[in-house]
């Protein structure tokens, strides 16, 4: 898809693939026929631009056309490149400006409570977009509402837009930054499905804490030249990498 569109975010994408097939396909409700149940647990991909994987994963889960993945960031696609709600279908919020998932997840959680509605809210951001304050002001705000139902996964793949994260801006203790903002922290491996999904599946219910997952992944999970190379943040597969990234991934 990034090499026919000319443009993408390459190693976000494969990141979070792990991840997003892991709710898609185990652990998220969801209605196929309604994108708007109201029951339906609601996923927040905060980091935007990673929306090919995404797409992707919803074409996967039968959640979308297939046949729409050819025409992505086409003129007045339904397939734009940052998701967006009001085109896409199963698309919960327009995000893409890093620092607003959060947030809006805070609210979606706090209405749940409100309305005596038990939804979970998913809220999957990158790591370098924790450099956005918003995220926690919002992780403040969602100890003192005690929300319990909401579940923020960080794709802690240690690189960003230019550099490995803790070269621009250190993270760690990431852990226990979060623990002192009164968060219920739990650290797993990302790109092992089995792991992340056995984690998921452990929180504690009811316990009025936030749950955060430290999801240890890696940019460009699965594609040796792509794994761990800051290039590869905006780059896309040309001419032999194609057939040879297709390979390693056994496609």
């Amino acid at each position: 898809m990034n090499c026919e569109a000319g443009q993408g975010h390459t190693g976000a994408d494969l990141s979070e693939t792990d991840i997003l097939a892991s709710l898609y396909f185990r652990l998220l409700r969801y209605s196929k026929t309604d994108p708007n149940h109201p029951e339906r647990d609601r996923f927040i991909l905060s980091k935007g631009h990673g929306v090919g994987g995404y797409y992707c994963t919803l074409a996967q889960a039968g959640l979308l056309d297939e046949s729409l993945l050819k025409t992505y960031l086409q003129f007045d696609s339904k397939l734009p490149g940052h998701p967006v709600r009001q085109k896409t279908p199963f698309v919960e919020v327009n995000t893409g400006a890093l620092g607003h998932g959060l947030p809006i997840g805070v609210g979606l959680a706090l209405a749940a409570k409100k309305t005596g509605r038990d939804y979970t809210v998913y809220v999957l951001t990158g790591d370098g977009e924790l450099q956005e304050g918003s995220n926690w002001e919002a992780a403040m705000a969602a100890s003192q509402f005690k929300l319990d139902n909401l579940v923020w996964i960080v794709d802690r793949n240690r690189l960003q837009l230019a550099d490995f994260t803790e070269n621009i801006m250190m993270l760690k203790p990431l852990n226990k930054k979060m623990e002192a903002f009164g968060m219920s922290v739990h650290v797993t491996d990302g790109n092992a499905p089995a792991s992340f999904i056995e984690t998921m599946e452990s929180l504690p219910a009811n316990d009025g804490k936030p749950k955060v997952i430290i999801a240890n992944t890696t940019k460009g999970k699965g594609v040796s030249f792509i794994e761990n190379q800051p290039s590869w943040h905006h780059r896309i597969p040309k001419g032999e990498e194609l057939p040879k990234a297709l390979e390693e991934l056994g496609c």
